[in-house]
């Protein structure tokens, strides 16, 4: 097992998609891809991609590319391919036989982030759920003889291999067991929430590392532990926001969304997701200065919708305008909109009075 203060995996990322979608979007899929395999403690040796009329019922990927991969391999050095695509336990465990090195897709390597970045006991037994949500639909056979050969590094943190050791019946009792135990978390944490039905609830929500926690330490005058990485904050962090009346407003800062999230995840996360469906306005930040943030705003807002929170009032905040082209400060279609630094302090003072005018009005 590596951790992230141990020298990195070598890693092959590639890219995978259908002609009919384009090039463009594999390409901006794959530059994320590498970002989260260095999120995991990964180290991108070597990135390509393969676009396909349809994917190869059994490998994926074409035999042309596997004999690329192979090469690279050999040269690299590398011990871990990831595919920006789902497979299934039949194409990775045929892909893994192909190149005798591991092979996971964009779900699995994102739950392994997950499990590095989890600390509370509610967020590990949030992951491990996810996981063996997600090993479930990946049991074939001799599957976990392939696991058990290649034990180690990225995508074996969490229940890990004593899961998938097990067949579906124990994985099922597993699985059952810890949603009894997150059920007692959830329970406890709506007794919390009855006792602030009289309070303005704001929920921070984004793309994963656009500002969100940066944004809850300005709100509210308190450190929020930020740093520069993927998926930093899991657990959800509630502070007051200080206002000269005295007005109780909470901000919680919750787990940042990204394209293509495993579905096990939504699931396994949804008792913490219930803090923003409680809140009573969703303050939407968006990173302006990155060159994507305008699909990453969709890939939000979709959710957003999936999730049931469409109704909930929303702010647009549109963070880093320090280091944003000139041109976007001009030209964003998001409304309602305000334009903030945490950097330089720059519009949050436009954005306090903004909630402590909606809290006064009694938005909820």
């Amino acid at each position: 097992m590596k951790d992230l203060n141990d020298s990195p995996e070598f890693c092959i990322a590639l890219g995978f998609g259908l002609k009919k979608n384009g090039l463009q979007k594999v390409k901006l899929d794959l530059i994320e891809l590498e970002s989260l395999i260095s999120s995991a403690g990964g180290e991108v040796v070597a990135s390509l991609y393969q676009m396909s009329e349809s994917p190869h019922p059994a490998h994926l990927i074409g035999v042309g590319k596997i004999e690329e991969i192979k090469v690279l391999v050999e040269e690299t050095k590398a011990t871990l391919l990831v595919i920006d695509h789902e497979l299934t336990g039949i194409q990775q465990r045929n892909l893994e036989k192909e190149l005798d090195i591991k092979v996971l897709d964009r779900s699995q390597l994102i739950l392994d982030i997950f499990a590095l970045r989890a600390q509370s006991h509610e967020g590990k037994l949030q992951v491990e759920l996810a996981q063996l949500m997600d090993q479930k639909t990946r049991l074939v056979g001799g599957w976990h003889g392939s696991l058990s050969r290649l034990a180690g590094g990225i995508g074996t943190r969490g229940p890990g291999e004593s899961a998938i050791e097990t067949d579906r019946r124990v994985i099922d009792r597993k699985i059952t067991k810890i949603k009894s135990r997150l059920k007692d978390v959830t329970k406890h944490r709506n007794l919390l929430r009855k006792g602030r039905r009289d309070v303005m609830k704001v929920a921070l929500v984004g793309y994963t590392n656009v500002g969100k926690s940066s944004l809850l330490e300005k709100l509210c005058d308190k450190k929020a532990g930020v740093k520069d990485q993927l998926f930093a904050t899991l657990d959800p962090l509630t502070r007051k926001m200080t206002t000269e009346s005295d007005q109780p407003i909470l901000i919680t800062d919750t787990v940042g969304f990204l394209r293509k999230l495993p579905t096990s995840l939504i699931e396994a996360f949804k008792s913490t997701l219930e803090e923003s469906a409680d809140a009573n306005l969703l303050v939407h930040v968006i990173d302006l200065a990155h060159p994507e943030h305008m699909s990453q705003a969709e890939v939000v807002d979709s959710l957003i919708e999936e999730l049931g929170w469409s109704k909930t009032p929303k702010i647009y905040v549109l963070n880093k305008i320090d280091e944003a082209p000139i041109e976007l400060l001009f030209s964003t279609p998001f409304a309602p909109q305000i334009k903030v630094s945490c950097e330089t302090g720059e519009g949050l003072d436009k954005l306090k009075s903004k909630i402590i005018e909606l809290a006064q009005n009694k938005v909820y």
